[in-house]
Formats: C-alpha cells, sequence, structure tokens
C-alpha cells in the first residue's frame, strides 16, 4: 500500500488542475482558493512520501500497459527529497500568483497549466526509467510553455516560439539517443543500466545515443549553447512562473544528465571532461551575461544559467574522480538544492518589485525598495547566498565543488593528465563565484540602496499582502539556517541524496570553515569587489547630461546566438537546402522517366484494324497510344509507386518492431 504513496504527487496536482478551471467559472476567489489548496496538498503528498522513504526502504511502482512499454517509478532519498522541493516551490509561488496575478487576464489557464506542470515535473524526478522520464518530460516542456507565453505580448510569444523550438528539438534528440541506448544496452531502467554498460567491452558505441540524450536533457536545463531560451522566457513570463522555470524545470534537466552519468558513464573520464567544459563555458558565460544585464529578471535568468553550470562541473567531476567523488557528489546535489530555494526566493522578490513598479529596467525602480525591511532583507538572504558568502547555504555547496575540484588536479597530477586544464577550470570557477557576487550587489544597491528617482510617486506604492510576504520570508528564512548548521541540515540532506548518485559520505569530517574553504570564498568576493567598484559602477554606468548616473548594458546586441546562429538556420539555411535538396531528387526522377520512356518504354505504333483508323486523305494509319492496363502496370510510375508503398510498410514494420521489442 505504501508504494501507491508516490502517485500521489504526480497525479494529485493534475487532477486539482481540472478542479481549479472548473471553480474558475464559478469565482475568481474559489479559482484561487481551489489553485492554492492544491498546491498545499501536493506538498502535503509529497512529504508524506519523503517521510515513507526516510523511514524506511524506497518505494517503487510499476504500472503496466501503458504506451506499450508502461510506466515505472522509483522513490528513494534524492527522488523523494526533489519531489518535495518541487512541490513546496509550486505551493509557495502559486500562494504568491494570488497577488501577483489578481489584474491579470487568462489567470484560470495559468493555474491549470501550472498545475498540470507541477505534476509532470514531479513524474520526472520520481521516473525509474528514461521512457518514464520521457514522458513526462516531455509533458512537462508542452505544458510549461503556456506559462512562458502567459502575458501573449509580443516578446512574450516571440520567446515562447524559441523555447518550444528548444523543447521540440531537445525531445527529438532525446527520443532517438533512447532507441540507440536501448538497442545497445538492452534496457532504459535505471537500476539496470549500470550493469549494462560495465557488461560492454567497448563503450564507445555509448557516445552516440549519450551525446543525443544529453543534447535533449542540456537543452532544458540550459546548457551552453542550448540556453537561449533561459535569458528570453524569464523576463516576459510572470514572476511565479520565472521562478519555476529556473528553480525547478531546470533540475529536471540536471535530473536527467546526473542518471546518464552515474548510471551509464560512470567512472568514465572522456565523459567527465566533456560535462567539465560544457559546465564551465555555461557557468563563465551566465556569469558574464547578468553582469552586463540591466533587467532585474533577465539578470536572474543569465544567473541560473551560470549557477547550472556549476551543477554540471559537479557532474562532470563525479565521473572523473572516479571512487574519491564523494566531495563532488555532496556539492552537486546540495547545490542543486540550493538554487531552486535561493531562485524561489529571489524571483518572488523580483515579482514584489515588478508588481508594484510595473518595470524592470534598473534605472527605472532604482531606490524603490528603500524603507522597506523586510523585502531587502529576504532579498539579501539570497544575494548573500548565492554569492557564496560563509555562513549561507550557497557557501557549504560551491565548497565542496571546488574541493571536488582541488582533488581533481592532484589526480590529474598523479595520471599524467594536464594539470592546467583543472587549474585553468577552478579559477574560472572562483571567477564566476566574484562575477556572481559583483552582479548580485549591482542588483541589491540598485533596488534598496540608492536615492529613488521619484521618491513621492514610491512612497505611495504598496508592497505586499501578508500571504505574499510569508511566501517569500519562508524559503529566505531557510537559507541561512541552511548556511549556519551545515552537518545537521545540509549534510543529512546530502547523505538522503548520495545512493541515488552511487556516491558515498566522505571518509573525514569536513571543516566546512577552515582556513583553505575560507579561503576559496575570499578570493571569490574579492573578485566580486573589484569587478562591482571597478567595472560596474565605472563601464557599465553613464552620467546624463542632469548629472544622474545611469546603468547601461554594452552587451553587443548583435552578439545574440539565437539572433546570429538559430533562427537564420533553422529558418534561411535549413529550408534552403531542404529545397535545393527536394528540388535536385525530383529533377532526377523526372529525368530518369523521360529517359526510360525515351528508350526501354518507348511507345509503340498500333497498326490499323479497320478503315475507320484511316483518315480521308491519309496514306498512312494514325499511331494511337497504348492505355491499357497491361501499360499501366508496365510503367515507370506504378513501379515507382509501388516501390514507395513497399518502403513505407518496411518502416512502420521497424519502428514497430523498436516499440515492442
Amino acid at each position: 500500500m505504501r508504494d501507491f504513496l508516490i502517485l500521489l504527487p504526480i497525479f494529485l496536482p493534475m487532477l486539482s488542475a481540472c478542479a481549479v478551471a472548473w471553480a474558475g467559472r464559478r469565482s475568481e476567489a474559489a479559482r484561487d482558493n481551489a489553485a492554492c489548496a492544491a498546491g498545499i496538498a501536493a506538498f502535503a503528498a509529497a512529504l508524506l512520501l519523503l517521510g515513507a522513504v526516510a523511514g524506511g526502504a524506497g518505494c517503487s511502482l510499476a504500472i503496466p500497459g501503458i504506451c506499450g512499454r508502461g510506466l515505472c517509478f522509483r522513490a528513494d532519498g534524492f527522488r523523494a527529497l526533489y519531489a518535495c522541493v518541487a512541490a513546496f516551490m509550486w505551493m509557495m509561488t502559486t500562494v504568491f500568483s494570488r497577488e501577483y496575478l489578481q489584474h491579470a487576464a487568462r489567470r484560470s489557464r495559468y493555474h491549470f497549466f501550472s498545475l498540470l506542470t507541477c505534476g509532470a515535473t514531479v513524474g520526472v524526478f520520481l521516473s525509474n526509467d528514461f521512457y518514464t522520464a520521457f514522458l513526462f518530460f516531455e509533458v512537462m516542456s508542452f505544458t510549461s510553455y503556456v506559462m512562458v507565453v502567459q502575458e501573449e505580448s509580443p516578446a512574450a510569444l516571440r520567446a515562447g516560439q524559441t523555447y518550444i523550438a528548444v523543447a521540440v528539438l531537445g525531445g527529438m534528440a532525446m527520443l532517438m539517443g533512447l532507441f540507440l541506448l536501448d538497442a545497445r544496452l538492452g534496457t532504459l531502467d535505471f537500476d539496470e543500466l549500470a550493469a549494462a554498460a560495465r557488461a560492454l567491452p567497448d563503450r564507445s558505441p555509448l557516445y552516440l545515443p549519450g551525446a543525443l540524450i544529453l543534447f535533449g536533457f542540456g537543452a532544458k536545463a540550459g546548457m551552453f549553447p542550448l540556453h537561449i531560451w533561459l535569458p528570453k522566457a524569464h523576463p516576459v513570463a510572470p514572476a511565479p512562473a520565472s521562478a519555476l522555470l529556473s528553480g525547478i524545470l531546470t533540475k529536471a534537466g540536471v535530473f536527467g544528465i546526473l542518471v546518464l552519468t552515474c548510471r551509464v558513464f560512470w567512472h568514465d573520464a572522456a565523459w567527465g571532461n566533456v560535462l567539465l567544459l560544457a559546465g564551465t563555458a555555461t557557468m563563465v558565460l551566465g556569469a558574464v551575461l547578468a553582469v552586463f544585464s540591466v533587467d532585474i529578471k533577465r539578470t536572474l535568468a543569465c544567473s541560473s544559467m551560470s549557477q547550472i553550470g556549476f551543477i554540471l562541473v559537479g557532474t562532470g567531476l563525479q565521473a572523473l574522480l572516479g571512487p574519491e567523488n564523494a566531495l563532488a557528489v555532496w556539492g552537486t546535489g546540495l547545490h542543486m538544492l540550493n538554487h531552486s530555494l535561493l531562485k524561489l526566493v529571489l524571483f518572488l522578490c523580483a515579482g514584489t518589485v515588478y508588481m508594484n513598479c510595473h518595470a524592470l529596467d534598473l534605472n527605472a525602480v532604482r531606490g524603490w525598495g528603500s524603507g522597506k525591511p523586510l523585502l531587502a532583507a529576504c532579498f539579501l538572504m539570497g544575494a548573500l547566498g548565492i554569492a557564496g558568502v560563509p555562513l549561507w547555504n550557497g557557501y557549504v555547496s560551491k565548497t565542496l565543488l571546488h574541493e571536488a575540484l582541488v582533488e581533481a588536479i592532484a589526480l590529474a597530477a598523479q595520471t599524467g593528465a594536464p594539470v592546467w586544464l583543472y587549474r585553468a577550470v577552478e579559477w574560472l570557477f572562483l571567477l564566476s563565484g566574484g562575477l556572481t557576487a559583483a552582479y548580485m550587489a549591482k542588483l541589491f544597491v540598485a533596488i534598496f540602496v540608492e536615492t529613488p528617482a521619484a521618491p513621492a510617486a514610491q512612497a505611495k506604492r504598496p508592497c505586499l499582502q501578508r500571504a505574499s510576504a510569508l511566501a517569500i520570508a519562508l524559503p529566505a528564512l531557510a537559507l541561512p539556517v541552511m548556511g549556519l548548521f551545515p552537518d545537521a541540515v545540509m549534510g543529512n540532506a546530502a547523505r538522503l541524496m548520495q545512493g541515488f548518485m552511487n556516491g558515498t559520505a566522505p571518509e573525514q569530517a569536513i571543516a566546512w570553515f577552515s582556513p583553505e574553504n575560507l579561503r576559496g570564498a575570499a578570493i571569490s568576493l574579492g573578485i566580486g569587489a573589484a569587478v562591482y567598484f571597478c567595472c560596474i559602477r565605472t563601464v557599465l554606468m553613464r552620467r546624463d547630461a542632469d548629472g544622474v548616473k545611469r546603468y547601461v548594458d554594452r552587451w553587443p546586441a548583435w552578439l545574440d546566438l539565437e539572433t546570429l546562429f538559430y533562427r537564420p538556420l533553422l529558418e534561411k539555411l535549413l529550408p534552403f537546402v531542404g529545397a535545393l535538396v527536394c528540388r535536385v531528387l525530383d529533377d532526377l526522377a523526372e529525368g530518369c522517366v523521360r529517359l526510360l520512356r525515351g528508350t526501354l518504354l518507348r511507345p509503340r505504333p498500333i497498326p490499323p484494324r479497320c478503315e475507320e483508323d484511316y483518315a480521308p486523305g491519309d496514306f498512312a494509319p494514325r499511331i494511337h497510344r497504348s492505355y491499357t492496363l497491361q501499360s499501366i502496370f508496365g510503367s515507370v510510375s506504378y513501379s515507382l509507386l509501388l516501390f514507395g508503398l513497399g518502403f513505407c510498410a518496411a518502416m512502420g514494420y521497424l519502428i514497430l518492431v523498436l516499440i515492442f521489442k
């Protein structure tokens, strides 16, 4: 009976979505109350599942017959904990959206698709094979699209195009990779992948399906160069949706990458190096884009991209360090958890600013937060946490990742691997941490410290209702508690998650605040202070004619990867190449038909059978073309038709064999 608990956090919000839509037809208050009740019920179900898992063995359940292969679920420590985190974030954002969306249109639609996305996301985390994860992953992608385009502004619709295009292309690549992986290993079950991969004498055939699956999950995670949807979708989506997109939907992509690394490519150094380099590029580029941005939500979106890079670096280190990867396992899992809670706080604070100022540009909202101590304190908790300041939760996970990098450098020196490469990654790691501190300082100073542009107008605006303030304050309060008691809180959470990643606890107790660990944090914070005062306050600000300094986005517009590369590729180059190939093949087929009709299948004259075949005054019979059934069956067109039908039948047979194998 306990195994059926695994279905509650998945299907309860999905079923509640219909009840919320029905309540919306009765009254707005009934709809909002039903949505909040659904979020609370989903969190309660996830807590119940986590309690059952923490108190004994994991829960597992298989539902056969669905889509041929059935659905397979399992809840161990990591999966149950992240289902709980996802449900908690949905509960808090739903409570906050009651005030945030009170003057918005199409609120019933938002809550309906938000709850569907909640169930699908939890379904990804609780899946126990790639087939189940793929089904819920695709449902999550399509239902969350509605959250991106909720405002239906031109910018939102364009961002929605980018989001759905990346989701569809990633889904198709992932599906092809899963077909190939199933053919290579004979299974997609998470519990069987590791043994099947170890049984192969040569792992090289796994790299192609691994790359395709990485493309699909990496696109949702925001991994470079598939990150293009992330800086576009977050600013245009409602703030509660942005918190979910950043804090939890990207982790669904990371979840798939973790499974691929910890099951299929466990202790594979080549795979680890690929993830390490991809994570480093994502980490640095996201931080640089955030430093240049002057839009609050875009800055936080680029920050999410950078933090995903930190997580990918940790995932790569898990494969590189082999059996000595305990610190990398702990750091990866804890930074996932920290980033989810941090972005929940920061995006809801940004939503509060937009809800009152109806603007996100730093020049328009500068100084608005002065005199609002609760909001300033919540935002500061998130800023200090994500910057890795000691005594906050982000410091703990970043310290573990940095120590894992130091271990990788030592291991490279022993094995003859390029030490300079890992040292470069370490310094880029510290640089990215410094850039994080710099852009978070820019946001906090601009919103809460600087002089307001119009003090009288700003003072008249209300700030937050009590329920919305509680939705921000509760997770904000958890951030310093997690950092102040790393062993009691973070250590226990890491032990709960390590089994999923095939990790073990570190052999020695971790000295969280040792001089070596504090030194790494001090270097990053020093870099952040230098970037803030020497770059942001000088190069990235400009004094107007009236003497007021304003923030300026000096990032070149033409360096937008979507506009520069992806859209020309998909809208111009690929259609041109496809049309050219089709035209060549079409002309080739017509040329073959003309050639055969002029040689082997040349029409023959039919001898006259009676006097009617002679026209008056003719001295020779007219030539008749034969249109009998025999001539049709012997024509080129009929042969090509039969070939096409046979080809379609063969392809259909192969697809059925792959599906029902």
